[in-house]
């Protein structure tokens, strides 16, 4: 698609949005207004009611939100009895009428509702704000939750890989566009305009990003890309506004540095393990000579673990067996993410290396999945652990999070549905040589402790 169609996209979605808030808010409480939406069989009118409520929600205050929530979760649930019987009668005459009962019996009157706000123009937007404004209050209204799972269920259907649209992201691109990739980088943030143009004006540099066609002037989910000649060891290579900038024909890898989802009101809707994918067959078809890549990924739950496990320490002045062979790399570890520089000798950078490796591949949820949520992602995706990366982010946020640690996980194009198949029924996390040194270096240290 061309920039100038692309625009013209993006001025028709915020002249629909502009058209809409003008009109007349919607009048009547909450309850009047979903009573009269549901009930209205005219499209015309329907879409007028539909409007009103989300212009309502949209200037209402957090405690007329509230009460909004705890009406869909009360008035607008599934009559529990009447599902039941439909289900019993089901049970006795498996027919197409009494199945289209049932599935009717199942499902929330707001399911519906939210359907027929989503017939507006620019309305998925809206409801995508209004799941974030509902996650928040989840936190403190546990009950509302059952309005969170129809919202799961809605979206995973309107934001599948089927309607996602793939854009590249560069210097040229709408003004719009460009601040929001501002505003929503979470991984590695950026200053100001001039840091943003270091990343997508460079012939080393692309940008990439998920859109939606009922919301095509916000990004879902966007990921950064350094094309390189070799793998960078730090985050400080890849972000210096300095560094020597190669041509795009020149380079053989691409390295994922930053993948940032932008839309709170769509957390648990996965679109990262498409976007990796997707991006890795553009930029083979775009440069042919590409021949690895690979990520440059934080650890951000590592010094959580590391300070859980090392709290028995500071009450007993023991760790359990488990961990006693860590010792070492946790102490590294908790003496880093406490300071404000770096200083590492050669042997405590290879004990930060194993216990965070020890960290990405042993450490497990109740569910057998790594504990580190950057690792489920990219293991997910059919990625292996090739490299764990000493002092690579010495940023405040690296050290607080991973004691400065970063690493690469290497997505083998030839080799992810397999890692993906053995990850997803085995919990298998596949793991580079070097990785797997580290590992059994620890385990025959362990093993001499025992």
């Amino acid at each position: 698609m061309s920039r100038i169609s692309y625009l013209s996209e993006l001025l028709s979605s915020v002249f629909v949005r502009q058209e809409q808030q003008s009109r007349v808010e919607g009048r009547g409480s909450f309850s009047e207004l979903c009573d009269a939406l549901l009930s209205q069989s005219g499209e015309m009118s329907g879409n007028q009611l539909a409007l009103g409520l989300l212009n309502r929600f949209a200037i209402a205050t957090d405690n007329e939100k509230l009460e909004f929530f705890q009406l869909l979760a009360t008035r607008f649930d599934i009559n529990a009895e009447h599902a039941v019987r439909a289900a019993q009668h089901y049970a006795e005459n498996k027919s197409a009428a009494n199945l289209s009962i049932l599935m009717d019996s199942v499902e929330p009157r707001r399911q519906e509702l939210f359907r027929r706000l989503n017939r507006v123009p620019g309305a998925t937007n809206e409801l995508v704000l209004m799941r974030a404004c509902l996650l928040k209050m989840c936190r403190q209204y546990p009950e509302l939750g059952c309005i969170d799972v129809d919202f799961q269920h809605l979206f995973r259907s309107w934001f599948n890989q089927g309607f996602l649209v793939l854009r590249e992201i560069d210097w040229h691109s709408p003004a719009n566009i460009l601040e929001k990739i501002i505003a929503y980088e979470a991984v590695h943030a950026i200053s100001n305009w001039s840091a943003l143009r270091s990343r997508l004006e460079p012939d080393d540099r692309r940008c990439f990003a998920f859109f939606h066609p009922a919301m095509l002037d916000e990004p879902l989910i966007f990921v950064e890309v350094a094309l390189a000649q070799k793998s960078p060891d730090s985050i400080g290579e890849v972000l210096e506004p300095d560094r020597k900038i190669i041509k795009e024909q020149e380079a053989t890898m691409a390295v994922f540095y930053s993948i940032s989802n932008c839309q709170q009101g769509l957390a648990g809707v996965s679109f990262g393990n498409f976007l990796i994918k997707q991006v890795a067959k553009e930029l083979s078809r775009q440069l042919p000579q590409l021949d690895t890549f690979r990520t440059l990924s934080p650890v951000p739950g590592f010094m959580r673990w590391v300070n859980k496990t090392l709290q028995p320490v500071e009450q007993t002045q023991t760790l359990d067996t488990d961990h006693a062979h860590l010792h070492a790399g946790l102490r590294i570890a908790q003496r880093l993410a406490q300071t404000d520089a770096v200083d590492m000798d050669e042997q405590a950078a290879e004990q930060l290396q194993a216990v965070v490796a020890h960290y990405l591949v042993n450490e497990k949820r109740s569910d057998h999945l790594p504990l580190d949520a950057v690792a489920r992602f990219h293991l997910g995706n059919g990625a292996s652990l090739d490299k764990v990366l000493p002092g690579a982010d010495v940023s405040a946020k690296g050290l607080q999070q991973s004691a400065s640690a970063m690493v690469s996980y290497l997505y083998d194009l030839d080799k992810v549905e397999d890692n993906h198949e053995a990850y997803a029924n085995d919990q298998i996390v596949k793991t580079s040589i070097d990785v797997s040194a580290l590992l059994t270096r620890l385990r025959k240290r362990r093993a001499r402790a025992s």
